[in-house]
């Protein structure tokens, strides 16, 4: 059993909202898993000096449209995974594989759509690529699915589902909360795109009723993907369900952000909040998309570090129910070293967020594999680089 050690932790943010960050500690982790948080062992088989810097576990995505591999149509990109590892994304959570090229989204079949999210979990969401963890085949809800089909999903390993391209014209005959209601029964998460139509052009405008209507576990891009429902209504959608998370993007529209927010923090809520970036797609391929959602978030939208660091780690693995997130005992051991880069005036990682300021990644580790190490490609060096002793 391999054994890691990393030590001289300035501050440890463990991703869960309840829990005070804690200084000048070490983290104690063997073969995949985090044993003990504050340990105070000396030895292991590896040894990590953190130099100071913060530890913060890996960023998990909750809203991205992955395609095939690390190739993404919707730029013509490749190598976009890989990237966003370097910007400290170690798990996402496909909203959907909608990109595929010639998709007919006028006429998406039951068996065309089980079979696509078959194909994406068998294949992009069975191979790691670069080493991320991407939760894919996520099932694109249309009329005309059965329970049967929701067996067979759940059988493929297949937990994620959303609402974009459904027929809300037949809202009334009770399919949409029949699918809830299903996925609920297998332990599924229902997603639901709201706000005005995606780049596609034939996702479905979804406001405050259609929203209510079918109450689905994630709303997502409450607050613009690209664009939001009206402000009124977005404040109506977060009090009328109180159990639904509310999911920002990088797609956000940022005064409507600021209103979601508000609104949060008014009914202490925050707890409800996750993050993700709704990319690749028309807002492009962000590989810090997530550090810089975690940035606006505190810096100008008055939201305390923590909670922000929870919406982007914590949060999205609690809500979408696949493990990590949070830097405890038996969680996954995937995590971050990072600081304050030349020029910064900050001294560890959340006073990084407060001011606005990108902080520097120098180790990136998944399933306690060092993916990255020295300094990411996709963010500046940070001031003090940790070093691994093998």
């Amino acid at each position: 059993m391999t054994s890691t050690l990393i030590t001289n932790i300035g501050l440890l943010v463990s991703g869960d909202p309840d829990i005070a960050p804690l200084r000048d500690t070490a983290l104690l982790i063997e073969d995949r898993q985090i044993i003990e948080v504050g340990t105070e062992q000396s030895s292991a088989d590896r040894i990590i000096d953190a130099g100071g810097q913060s530890v913060m576990p890996g960023l998990i995505d909750g809203h991205v449209h992955p395609t095939v591999g690390e190739w993404t149509p919707a730029q013509n990109s490749t190598g976009w995974v890989r990237n966003y590892l370097h910007g400290g994304t170690t798990s996402m959570v496909s909203a959907g594989e909608l990109h595929i090229p010639g998709l007919p989204f006028e006429d998406l079949t039951p068996r065309l759509v089980t079979g696509l999210a078959t194909l994406a979990r068998r294949t992009i969401g069975e191979y790691r690529p670069s080493g991320v963890k991407v939760h894919a085949g996520t099932l694109l809800l249309v009329p005309g699915l059965t329970a049967g089909d929701f067996d067979h999903l759940a059988e493929e390993g297949i937990s994620q589902l959303k609402f974009i391209f459904y027929d809300w014209s037949r809202l009334e005959d009770g399919e949409a909360q029949q699918y809830v209601s299903w996925a609920h029964e297998r332990g599924m998460t229902v997603k639901m795109h709201s706000g005005g139509v995606s780049r596609s052009g034939s996702s479905r405008v979804a406001g405050h009723e259609l929203v209510t209507a079918v109450a689905p576990d994630v709303i997502a891009h409450i607050s613009g993907g690209p664009i939001p429902m009206p402000d009124e209504e977005i404040v109506a959608t977060i009090r009328d369900l109180p159990q639904a998370t509310v999911e920002v993007c990088s797609s956000m529209n940022y005064r409507a952000t600021q209103v979601t927010i508000d609104e949060l923090v008014a009914s202490t809520q925050l707890h409800r909040l996750t993050l993700g970036t709704d990319t690749p797609g028309g807002t492009g391929v962000i590989p810090r998309g997530m550090l810089r959602n975690i940035c606006y978030l505190a810096s100008v939208c008055g939201l305390s570090p923590e909670l922000a660091v929870a919406a982007a780690t914590g949060n999205v693995a609690r809500r979408h129910r696949i493990p990590g997130g949070v830097l405890a005992a038996g969680q996954p051991a995937d995590l971050l070293i990072l600081g304050p880069i030349m020029g910064s005036r900050a001294q560890d990682v959340l006073e990084c967020f407060s001011l606005g300021d990108l902080p520097g990644i120098t180790l990136v580790m998944v399933d306690g594999e060092v993916l990255v190490e020295g300094r990411s490609e996709q963010t500046p060096p940070p001031k003090i680089t940790a070093t691994v002793r093998r």
